[in-house]
């Protein structure tokens, strides 16, 4: 399994984490039912209020909870860290594990894409998009978030759990 980490500063408008995006390439093997073995393994290591959908196409942020997004389906380019950050692709198999804060926006995708967003322990979401009055409020609540229990992918070793001490 190939892993790539990404770090973005704070850019004035999109916080984004000391810790490190993660991306796993090619992590899930297309069996036929890929959305259902994410979700199950995600599930699995305690990511869970799950949703099947696409990424917005605007920049936005968590401010109360980690994400993790699946790629079950389809591809598509991703610009992660806000206008400053990194445009990258993403195709089916794919899994990329965002810190709070992390900025995130679809730039295009093909016309079946779909993923798959969890929260460890189930949190739910705000939905930050960077606006006048969103600070510090928002900063204070990304100070506040959890460390994971496991990573969503390899739970209990290795991934966040390394790269995000």
């Amino acid at each position: 399994m190939d892993t790539e980490q990404y770090f973005f500063q704070d850019d004035g408008t999109i916080p984004n984490s000391v810790f490190p995006l993660i991306v796993y390439r090619a992590v899930f093997p297309d069996t036929g039912a890929i959305a259902d073995s994410m979700e199950e393994e995600f599930a699995a290591n305690n990511w869970k209020n799950s949703w099947r959908n696409g990424v917005y196409a605007y920049h936005h942020y968590h401010s109360n909870t980690h994400e993790v997004l699946g790629v079950y389906k389809g591809s598509a380019t991703l610009q992660f860290g806000g206008e400053k950050g990194e445009k990258m692709n993403v195709r089916q198999g794919d899994v990329a594990v965002l810190p709070a804060g992390t900025g995130h926006k679809k730039i295009e995708a093909s016309d079946d894409f779909g993923v798959i967003g969890a929260y460890p322990g189930g949190m739910d979401y705000d939905l930050m998009k960077g606006e006048d009055g969103e600070r510090p409020g928002a900063d204070e609540n990304i100070a506040k978030v959890p460390f994971p229990d496991n990573d969503p992918v390899t739970g209990s070793k290795g991934g966040i759990i390394e790269f995000w001490k």
